[in-house]
């Protein structure tokens, strides 16, 4: 039998407020998408306000419409996260239901449409203000990496997933099922 480390029992809500008889929660797992954006958009600035980076030392975007850009990636990764779970997990619940694709507050989101819908928001906004789409996918690319790292961390703290039994020494057993799986 392999010696493992104890997985700690870590709550997948950091607090909850009851307004008017809805409760509303902070997750993790939101709060690590938050911070990861926001980690995101300041390494954006940093890079677009270090000329040596840039072509004839002009960067594709000034800090104003990197922040306009930040607006619509955010809606991008909660449109599409949302719609790519619903249409890649649960297609057969959000079909027969479309309006309860909306139910973001009972969890469900997909890394596979969020990165989906900042790809399309991204190509959208670029096209509209007549951006350079490959220098600004640098940038979108060079935000995406620390969001993408800050937003997997709950995933493995909170036990969101169901894993098989580790049989090599020293690793951290999962439970058989998730079990941070939002009700339907």
């Amino acid at each position: 039998m392999a010696a493992l480390i104890p997985f700690p029992d870590i709550s997948p809500e950091i607090f909850t407020i009851s307004l008017f008889g809805l409760d509303f929660a902070l997750r993790w797992y939101a709060l690590a998408y938050i911070v990861g954006i926001l980690l995101g958009w300041r390494l954006v600035l940093r890079a677009a306000r270090t000329p040596r980076l840039w072509r004839d030392e002009t960067p594709v975007m000034n800090a104003q419409q990197i922040e306009d850009l930040l607006t619509w990636v955010i809606l991008g990764v909660i449109l599409g996260g949302r719609i790519g779970y619903a249409l890649f997990y649960q297609p057969q619940i959000y079909l027969a239901n479309p309006l309860q694709i909306l139910r973001i507050w009972e969890g469900g989101m997909s890394f596979h449409g969020g990165a989906l819908g900042v790809i399309l928001a991204a190509w959208i906004y670029t096209g509209r203000h007549g951006t350079a789409r490959i220098s600004a996918g640098d940038l979108v690319a060079l935000g995406i990496a620390p969001a993408c790292c800050w937003a997997a961390s709950p995933i493995l703290s909170t036990q969101s997933f169901g894993a098989a039994r580790p049989t090599c020494p020293g690793a951290s057993p999962f439970p058989p099922k998730p079990r941070n799986i939002a009700p339907m």
